[in-house]
């Protein structure tokens, strides 16, 4: 009788110790899973908030000479687009007339939840530039950028999908601008004429840059020494030859 009774308390205790081991295993393993939940919930925010917040260099500009004509200041600008990977394109030159530089572009900002999932198609916004002037200048009097019905260069390289859902955007943008349901159809929150423009002055690089969910900012900082030394260059090429002196 002892020794049953030893038995089937010996038993209950082992059932005992191997439920509390297993309520230990489950707690800590329940701990584990939410601390693994919590951080990869964490982690899909940060890249949300990321997302939203993220900005792309989209041009460089830098004054390469300026000179005043019939009281009217010429301004040359160096302009530098970037393609949709992010490698610069061929530079191009303008000269606008005044004090202040006028970059005008359209810009389409897509719903912000295409942009926090990071929709391969809608998940920044994107800009085309269309042209540039200054203020003593007329808009009509400015330079083209992108030429109408031509497939502007930062496609160049882009993925076919990508380019094809894009271009046909711009081809229908004032109908975006215009059609509440067009829009809705596309994901397109805002589509708008949008520019930065101010003073443009040498030995300053202009950074254009293009919000994520957002439009076109501006910033400017002091030209670095590569950007420089690009000039001289720039400037000895272009530099009229010296006329021989008559004897």
């Amino acid at each position: 009788m002892l020794r049953w009774l030893l038995k089937v308390t010996g038993l209950a205790v082992f059932i005992a110790a191997g439920s509390l081991g297993i309520w230990y295993y489950q707690d800590q393993f329940s701990a584990q899973r939410t601390i693994h939940k919590l951080e990869e919930q964490n982690r899909v925010l940060a890249q949300v908030v990321q997302r939203l917040s993220d900005e792309k260099r989209v041009a460089e500009v830098l004054v390469t000479g300026q000179r005043t004509i019939d009281g009217v200041l010429h301004t040359d600008l160096l302009f530098v687009e970037y393609d949709k990977q992010g490698n610069p394109l061929p530079p191009r030159s303008f000269t606008v007339e005044g004090t202040m530089a006028h970059i005008d572009a359209l810009v389409i900002k897509f719903e912000r939840h295409f942009v926090s999932e990071g929709d391969p198609l809608r998940g920044h916004s994107i800009a085309l530039f269309t042209r540039i002037y200054g203020d003593a200048q007329r808009p009509d009097q400015g330079h083209v950028i992108d030429e109408p019905g031509k497939i502007p260069d930062i496609y160049r390289g882009a993925d076919p999908q990508v380019s094809q859902f894009e271009q046909k955007l711009w081809q229908d943008f004032w109908r975006l601008a215009d059609d509440p349901q067009y829009r809705a159809q596309h994901g397109v929150r805002v589509a708008n004429g949008q520019g930065v423009w101010g003073p443009f002055e040498p030995d300053k690089l202009y950074t254009i840059t293009l919000e994520s969910d957002g439009g076109l900012n501006i910033t400017s900082e002091p030209l670095r020494g590569i950007y420089r030394e690009a000039l001289k260059r720039l400037s000895h090429t272009t530099a009229p030859a010296p006329q021989a002196s008559q004897q």
